[in-house]
């Protein structure tokens, strides 16, 4: 019998170009960052992030050392010029498709005191337009305490996933709603009145914990307002932690394989991290050789798995299976994921600590005036990913809500995937963490194969592909039928 999630796509490969030119030509042309650390123990059920970052040194005609790539000894970055050029994001911003009348919504927990400065920095720097720029506190906020690492670190994730989301949908709207702290309920709470209030059309979530440690009362909660928000057609994205296989347990004190949470509720769309090999951008301050490609030209991708240079342990994609979560109808098609279990990552995006993306950040180096840093993680790619959903939205021109079905439509059509993403074949996310006494804690994750797997999903999004067949094949019955399937 034939899966009926392919079959509604066969007559689409046939289509494709004529669709792709059709939806692109009609909108005219165009007017102009998990860093994350997993949860470190929930047993005061909260959620703690420490981005993983680098100085990027100092700018010559806008461009940084790093960008360059000038020898093995050197840490690479990249800039949204690179990025959007490496997935093909340019060829939709060039034809007009630049999120305009979206809104993204950005939920982090305490503040980010230089956010404005910060993001003037970055535009000023990629010489992208201003966004319309709103933040929000539903539940109050915490004065700003610079030597709490939880606060300084949460100001920092805010930093990149403001950035970044603006970078990929310049004209989208950014509405940044702060939890009051970094308490499970809390995030729930604003994460609640950001779907309440319909303050956007797509919620990206770069921070998780161990599943095992949310407290039942919690996840139902925070299902409820996922259902919410799916029925509204409101797309979620979260990140699926930057420790591999790897997630804290729940006393804090060592490690154990295990899955992400809210990355792990079958109606977020969950988003792993690569390291992504893409042309250097020696263009304007340094000279480059003869037949030199586009900066930021695609070379090639492998698992995110970085050795303990940046971070005390392995830095590496989070992926796995649930076992809080059976699996959802739209992973019914893949052998590799247990009936009982839902599978994660759904897809990845760029986000190692070398090649990793630039942000301007104030709080990192202590004061009000942005210096710049390399950001790298799973939190890269879910902000980056609702900056791709704005695109999306605006071109089919209503919001698409639920993508998880469509996404695995298009992974599990032979004619269409390749077109789609690019497939992660090389790398795992096995690693080794240091525990509280700093001894090594082995914990064996899972091999990148051809199609999906629980490192990288069904990879990285070729987005000028993507992007038209989202608009064109996403259906509003998906989400309901999520939400029915998801009940546990």
């Amino acid at each position: 019998m034939s899966n009926p999630r392919q079959s509604r796509l066969v007559l689409s490969v046939a289509v494709l170009l004529t669709l792709l030119m059709g939806l692109i030509g009609s909108v005219g042309p165009s007017v102009t960052a998990q860093a994350a650390t997993q949860g470190a123990g929930s047993l005061d059920g909260s959620i703690s992030v420490h981005p993983a970052i680098q100085p990027a040194g100092t700018a010559t005609n806008a461009t940084f050392n790093c960008q360059t790539n000038r020898g093995p000894q050197f840490i690479v970055c990249y800039s949204p010029q690179q990025i959007r050029h490496a997935y093909h994001t340019d060829t939709l911003l060039n034809a007009g498709i630049t999120g305009k009348g979206q809104t993204i919504v950005i939920v982090d927990a305490f503040q980010d005191p230089f956010i404005q400065q910060e993001l003037t920095a970055f535009d000023t720097t990629f010489g992208l337009p201003t966004p319309v720029f709103t933040q929000v506190a539903p539940d109050g906020l915490t004065p700003f305490d610079p030597t709490n690492a939880s606060q300084s670190g949460f100001a920092g994730e805010i930093a990149l996933d403001v950035q970044w989301a603006h970078a990929i949908a310049p004209a989208a709207n950014i509405t940044l709603v702060l939890a009051k702290t970094n308490s499970n309920v809390d995030l729930v709470s604003a994460t609640r009145f950001a779907v309440e209030h319909n303050l956007g059309n797509v919620i990206s979530q770069s921070f998780g914990e161990n599943e095992s440690c949310v407290a039942t009362a919690t996840l139902k909660e925070e299902h409820r307002v996922f259902a919410e928000a799916t029925r509204k057609h409101i797309t979620l994205l979260a990140s699926s932690g930057d420790e591999g296989a790897a997630q804290r347990t729940c006393d804090g004190l060592s490690w154990t394989r295990a899955a992400s949470w809210p990355a792990s509720d079958p109606l977020v769309t969950a988003v792993g991290a690569t390291e992504l090999f893409a042309a250097p951008d020696c263009s304007t301050a340094f000279p480059c050789p003869a037949n030199h490609p586009k900066p930021g030209t695609y070379d090639h991708e492998v698992a995110l798995n970085e050795p303990p240079t940046f971070t005390p342990g392995n830095f590496s994609t989070g992926g796995g299976f649930s076992v809080l979560f059976k699996r959802p109808e739209y992973q019914e098609g893949i052998s590799a994921i247990p009936a009982s279990q839902r599978g994660l990552p759904d897809i990845s995006y760029s986000g190692s600590i070398n090649h990793g993306v630039l942000v301007a950040c104030g709080t990192c180096q202590g004061g009000a005036n942005p210096a710049f840093f390399i950001f790298g993680g799973t939190s890269v790619g879910s902000p980056n990913w609702a900056g791709i959903v704005a695109l999306a939205n605006q071109l089919a021109g209503h919001h698409l809500g639920f993508i998880n079905t469509e996404l695995y439509r298009i992974g599990e059509s032979r004619g269409l995937s390749a077109a789609t993403f690019h497939d992660i074949t090389v790398g795992n996310n096995s690693v080794i963490e240091p525990d509280s006494n700093n001894n090594p804690v082995s914990v064996t994750g899972f091999n990148a194969t051809a199609g999906w797997d629980p490192t990288t999903g069904f990879g990285t999004p070729k987005v000028d592909i993507v992007v038209p067949l989202l608009a064109a094949f996403s259906f509003g019955h998906d989400g309901d039928d999520a939400i029915t399937n998801s009940d546990n």
